[in-house]
């Protein structure tokens, strides 16, 4: 989707090949989740693949909600350090 061959088809990787979840910014962590959902919703895997990379969406959807709760963490702190409202 994005072009990037180690996006291109998640399925062709194994877990050894996959960059480590933590080490994902947002972005990549996103587009690499629709291309494991595309994966999976067109089929035609084995049963321990479409496993591993049902984990591994499993995997990238925790790492977006991480970046997004940090990314709204900043966004309410900073809002509470310009509101002088609340002093």
């Amino acid at each position: 989707m994005n072009g990037d061959a180690a996006h291109d088809d998640p399925a062709d990787q194994d877990g050894d090949e996959w960059i480590p979840v933590e080490d994902l910014g947002y972005e990549e962590a996103r587009d690499e989740l629709v291309d494991v959902v595309a994966t999976l919703e067109h089929g035609g895997l084995d049963l321990d693949a479409s496993l591993a990379l049902w984990e591994r969406g499993e995997a990238l959807a925790k790492r977006c909600e991480e970046h997004l709760a940090g990314a709204r963490d900043r966004i309410e702190a900073a809002i509470a350090e310009s509101d002088p409202d609340d002093e």
